[in-house]
């Protein structure tokens, strides 16, 4: 009889993971090439070349200050991402990053405007007061959830609305705001202290935001708590199966509410880059949208670390880039957002393809296998007769 050969399983396991990395990476190559496409159909169809927008974009992309901007504007991203990415993980929508954010930005501007501390104080102190303010409005979500039963959907929509109304009451001269108005109408907070001002790198392109690496920090405790942790385990079989996770003793309740703190803390995070590096005070113009911008790019990198460090770079880019369109060849702005909602589209696509693909493919191998192991014992059975 023939011995079994040791080196057939470790080369089929090798293929098959090859196979699963491959998989992995169609399907966002495939939701890229064809928001490409298709936004150069559109671009072709208003009466521009798209080869020259995309040669606009890239030209600018390869010059040391598109990629500082670029990096800057993907590491905002990237923390908007985070914050919707670990609610996502465990099966929660917190679409109330927007406002989470918003609040939070509007309590650390406060703070750092009427505090003068030493940096390695201050700049602390900041970061706590946004996460602590970010995580506290967040529970509120978590909180009704678990016991009066209301959608985090739901919730978190509506607190972004309060969220509005909260920044409209305080941002008023004698409250958050100075009595004497900032330039023109706007108003805003004082300027936060000298000490409250993040690190920068300087560059040829212009100063490279310290926060990059607060970003990273970010991402690396992110996958270490979902992988590495007991909480994380709970979080993702929380995810997948509250009956399942309740059964093997987790507290379904807690995790809800732990969770959404958490998403909503990483949320407080979002606008310190324009506050402590950009701006240095909040006011009517602070920059909006990041929370809904974060769902799209935790969505295109499929809520891992590292899939939504490529998300947010693309995101970035398509923003840095698509701004040099207006300028440079009087390409329509609104191409930027069009690119960016077909990407989404597309990815939900592409996903949805790779994922039939992928299984119709683990069909065939197993129809494959189990047709050679009965091949194989009919073999031995007519060997042995």
């Amino acid at each position: 009889m023939t011995s079994p050969n040791p080196t057939a399983v470790p080369a089929r396991a090798k293929r098959f993971d090859g196979e699963k990395i491959v998989l992995a990476l169609a399907a966002p190559v495939l939701a890229v090439l064809l928001s490409v496409v298709i936004c150069s159909v559109l671009l072709a169809t208003s009466g521009k070349n798209p080869f020259d927008a995309w040669n606009v974009m890239i030209t600018y992309a390869t010059k040391s200050d598109g990629q500082v901007a670029i990096l800057n504007r993907s590491t905002t991203y990237y923390l908007a991402a985070a914050a919707a990415a670990f609610g996502f993980r465990m099966n929660l929508f917190n679409i109330g990053v927007e406002g989470q954010y918003k609040v939070a930005a509007l309590f650390a501007a406060f703070v750092g405007s009427k505090l003068d501390l030493p940096s390695f104080i201050q700049i602390p102190l900041l970061l706590i007061t946004a996460m602590l303010v970010g995580g506290l409005y967040a529970s509120i979500a978590g909180l009704l959830k678990v016991f009066r039963g209301v959608s985090e959907v739901i919730s978190t929509i509506m607190l972004n609305a309060i969220a509005v109304a909260i920044v409209g009451l305080l941002l008023v001269p004698g409250i958050f705001a100075p009595d004497k108005k900032g330039t023109g109408n706007a108003i805003q907070t004082a300027p936060v202290s000298e000490s409250s001002h993040f690190f920068a790198i300087n560059t040829d392109g212009g100063p490279l935001y310290g926060f990059l690496f607060i970003a990273i920090l970010v991402g690396v405790a992110f996958q270490f708590t979902l992988t590495r942790t007991r909480f994380g385990f709970d979080l993702r079989a929380t995810g997948r199966s509250e009956t399942a996770a309740t059964a093997s003793g987790v507290n379904v309740k807690r995790m809800v509410v732990i969770s959404m703190v958490v998403s909503g803390a990483l949320a407080g995070l979002i606008g310190l880059p324009e506050l402590l590096q950009n701006s240095y005070n909040f006011g009517q113009s602070f920059q909006g949208g990041l929370g809904f911008l974060g769902i799209s790019v935790a969505l295109l990198g499929r809520n891992s670390p590292i899939g939504m460090a490529f998300a947010a770079v693309l995101f970035a880019f398509l923003d840095s880039t698509g701004a040099q369109l207006p300028l440079q060849g009087g390409f329509p702005f609104e191409i930027v957002p069009v690119m960016q909602g077909t990407i989404v589209i597309c990815v939900v696509v592409a996903y949805e393809l790779v994922r039939r693909y992928g299984l119709k493919r683990q069909q065939q191998k197993v129809g494959a296998e189990l047709a050679a192991q009965a091949a194989a014992a009919a073999e031995k059975k007519e060997v042995s007769a």
